[in-house]
């Protein structure tokens, strides 16, 4: 059912949000263990499927949203594991060089970022990508480990670099 048919808020996502809001709350809060986040989550569950322009059958409404909140909460899990371990690296600098609240902010915002385009590659373009990056291997070293042709090394990080310029292109825009 599409979203867009009509000007102003649909209808549709209206009664699907009256009929779901709270079981959709419940739902995260179980999961979570916080009212907060709960709230935060289902916000953007709805602010999903707002965004995708169209939502799901009555039948399917509360799978579907369960699904959208599933991929949010799993987010929300892997942002604070990249905060906790970026504090904990900070944790150990001198204060003389700890940067401040701003460059903190944008650099945490940076690497989740980098973290979202880096989980959305295929796993060996992404394994290709951080051992020829972070490690220094060469094409024909990271071949061997992931047990494919050079060539198909270089397709992979070609990708992978792709990947990265299509998101730094999109965010400048």
């Amino acid at each position: 059912m599409s979203i867009t048919d009509s000007a102003g808020p649909p209808a549709g996502i209206e009664s699907l949000y009256t009929e779901h809001c709270g079981w959709l709350r419940t739902w995260l809060r179980r999961r979570l263990g916080n009212a907060f986040d709960a709230a935060d989550l289902a916000h953007d569950t709805y602010l999903r499927i707002l965004h995708s322009g169209r939502i799901p059958e009555p039948q399917q409404s509360r799978q579907h949203l369960a699904q959208i909140a599933k991929c949010l909460v799993i987010d929300l899990y892997r942002r604070r594991q990249i905060e906790a371990a970026y504090l904990e690296t900070l944790a150990r600098l001198p204060p003389a060089n700890a940067p401040s609240e701003e460059t903190r902010a944008l650099t945490l915002q940076a690497l989740i970022e980098i973290d979202v385009i880096l989980n959305g590659l295929a796993p060996k373009v992404r394994e290709a990508l951080l051992l020829s990056r972070l490690d220094g291997l060469s094409y024909r070293d990271i071949a061997a480990r992931l047990g494919v042709t050079v060539s198909s090394v270089k397709k992979y990080i070609a990708t992978a670099l792709l990947a990265c310029y299509q998101a730094q292109l999109a965010a400048g825009s």
